[in-house]
């Protein structure tokens, strides 16, 4: 009975050891293939943090850059010229501002320049806000004092554009002071700097439940369309890394898409996580403005006619000497093979 009792021990410790095995094995192989599919970070510096750019937003949160198997980390840098600096040394993989940046860069005479892959938003997202309320038109800016931004961006150069077509002269007719950094307007203005700001959304619409601002105009509405933010990474980044810019441009697609066919409300819902402190009806008002302006572009594709219209925008504004070839600064060829 005694040996019967062993023998039934030792096969079940045996039993036991080969389960014990197996389930090691298999654990082994969900381990190698969960490390296959290990997600591909890529660190994006974006120009300003807006509601502005909600189909990057909404990419991120929805979980469309996962599916693409990237991880985006964002990095607020403040002004395009701190995006494309950290660009260029590498800082970052990708950069994300207005084109503009990458027109100068090319023109410098950089052989690694920063071509544009993807575009987001084809008009200027700025609104004025004046500090009195009133009837608004363009043509009664004449004599004021206005906070238009860092010059030779295209916030600044987009307001000086339409004032152009006012029939206002910015170095005659009025103050078109650019002496304040680009991230500090707000705060100037609040503390009594000037009559008027452009500022993007939701500080626009804060400013004015806060009484203490009053939007008059969208700067964008007033504007034919213009490439105004996209995408870019250095020429060589792109030519050895295509997957990853592929994968990318596949996220923001779906990202654009989606915004295209969703109500403002479910936009709001969607990129809430990336705007924490802002009550849920100002983010809905605002992507309401943004959608009534048709900010968003439908697709990353940038077209030659709004690129060249850009360039005129600048040249008008003193800023572009000589027109950059659209061939070489912008690469649509990932745009062009999204599904």
């Amino acid at each position: 009975m005694k040996r019967l009792i062993y023998t039934l021990i030792a096969i079940l410790v045996i039993i036991i050891v080969i389960v014990i095995a197996v389930i090691s094995k298999n654990a082994n192989i969900t381990t190698l293939e969960t490390s296959g599919d290990e997600l591909q970070k890529i660190t994006v510096s974006e120009v300003t943090h807006s509601v502005f750019y909600a189909p990057q937003y909404v990419a991120i949160n929805l979980g469309f850059f996962k599916d693409e198997g990237l991880d985006i980390e964002l990095i607020n840098s403040a002004g395009a010229d701190k995006v494309m600096t950290a660009v260029l040394s590498n800082d970052v993989q990708i950069g994300f501002a207005g084109p503009e940046a990458s027109i100068y860069i090319y023109n410098e005479g950089s052989s690694d320049y920063a071509e544009v892959f993807a575009q987001v938003t084809k008009r200027d997202g700025s609104f004025l806000v004046a500090r009195e309320s009133g009837d608004f038109s363009w043509e009664n800016l004449k004599g004021s004092h206005i906070l238009p931004g860092r010059k030779g961006g295209v916030p600044y150069m987009t307001l000086q554009y339409v004032l152009r077509q006012h029939g206002i002269n910015t170095d005659t007719d009025l103050n078109f002071d650019n002496s304040i950094s680009f991230d500090a307007m707000t705060t100037a203005f609040v503390s009594g700097t000037g009559d008027y700001v452009t500022v993007f959304e939701p500080t626009a619409t804060t400013l004015e439940l806060e009484g203490k601002g009053h939007i008059v105009a969208s700067v964008g509405e007033a504007t034919e369309e213009i490439p105004f933010t996209a995408y870019f990474a250095r020429k060589s980044y792109i030519e050895n890394n295509p997957e990853i810019i592929q994968k990318f441009v596949n996220a923001l697609s779906k990202g654009q898409t989606w915004v295209k066919e969703h109500s403002a409300s479910e936009i709001a819902e969607a990129v809430m996580s990336s705007f924490p402190e802002t009550d849920i009806n100002v983010l809905t008002t605002v992507i309401e403005r943004y959608k009534k302006i048709d900010a968003w572009s439908d697709t990353p594709k940038m077209s030659e006619d709004a690129f060249m219209r850009l360039q005129k925008v600048m040249t008008e504004a003193g800023e572009l000497e000589k027109t950059a070839p659209y061939s070489i600064i912008v690469n649509n060829t990932f745009a062009e093979k999204v599904q």
